[in-house]
């Protein structure tokens, strides 16, 4: 868990207009607000691009209850849905389309490596302990691109959860450090699809519940076996990669969770 330190007042002073500057704002190009990305138009439904897979990667954790946001680039009913979801956890106007204030809360949540507020690189790196994102079964870039989505996925879950802090114990593993730990021989550890979590408050039955609604399709936690001091979440149903199928796999009996 780390706290963004940077302090965007732009953003900031923007989000915080009064209803008739606001109107002045929104008709403006969106502000560069750090080093990791910039959208220049309005994004909606029936839009494609790499403005929309980027913000796909963003409010992929706003996919609701056993829904994905794709990153195919393309606007559809899914996206325009967690747009909704994001605007409306954050107080913004809430209509699924993705403008400057949309915009500028994004850029106040990332950080200029584009992660979210209050996750980092370092903590997703390799769960044993050696920095790097190699030695599993994809391209280093790949993998770490995935972990970034990850982190977009655990912001919006952690806001869920009144924005608690939460802890990752595991994120990426190469093949020797998933070996090392008696990972799963095709775990989605190894892809940067998934994360170990845990927290002092919320409960991890809390956490579990919760993750449900924020696009992870594995989740593991409290009564399945090994699970029973943290919650593991993963996007296997994404992941195309692997040996498994792209199915939802949930189980944490204890917490009256299961598929």
């Amino acid at each position: 868990m780390r706290v963004n330190t940077l302090k965007r007042a732009a953003v900031a002073f923007a989000l915080a207009l009064p209803g008739a500057a606001i109107a002045t704002v929104v008709a403006a190009p969106a502000a560069h607000a750090d080093a990791c990305y910039t959208w220049n138009r309005n994004l909606y439904q029936g839009r494609s691009g790499d403005d929309v897979r980027q913000l796909q990667i963003r409010v992929a954790g706003w996919a609701g209850n056993r829904n994905i946001v794709e990153n195919d680039g393309r606007y559809g009913p899914k996206t325009a849905a967690a747009v909704k979801r994001f605007q409306q956890a954050y107080g913004l106007r809430a209509d699924g389309i993705a403008g400057p204030q949309t915009y500028a809360k994004l850029y106040q949540l990332q950080d200029n490596d584009c992660t979210p507020a209050h996750f980092s690189f370092s903590e997703m790196d390799n769960g044993c302990g050696s920095s790097g994102w190699s030695g599993g079964p994809l391209s280093a870039s790949q993998t770490k691109q995935n972990a970034l989505r990850t982190m977009w996925k655990l912001e919006a879950l952690r806001k869920s959860l009144g924005d608690k802090p939460l802890y990752v114990s595991s994120g990426f593993r190469s093949r020797a450090c998933n070996d090392r730990v008696g990972g799963a021989s095709d775990s989605q550890h190894l892809y940067g699809h998934a994360a170990d979590v845990t927290s002092r408050t919320p409960s991890l039955c809390q956490i579990a519940r919760n993750a449900r609604n924020h696009g992870f399709s594995g989740i593991y936690g409290p009564g399945y076996p090994d699970h029973d001091d943290h919650i593991h979440v993963d996007s296997r149903r994404e992941n195309n990669s692997d040996r498994s199928s792209n199915t939802t796999s949930w189980s944490a009996p204890d917490c009256g969770i299961n598929n």
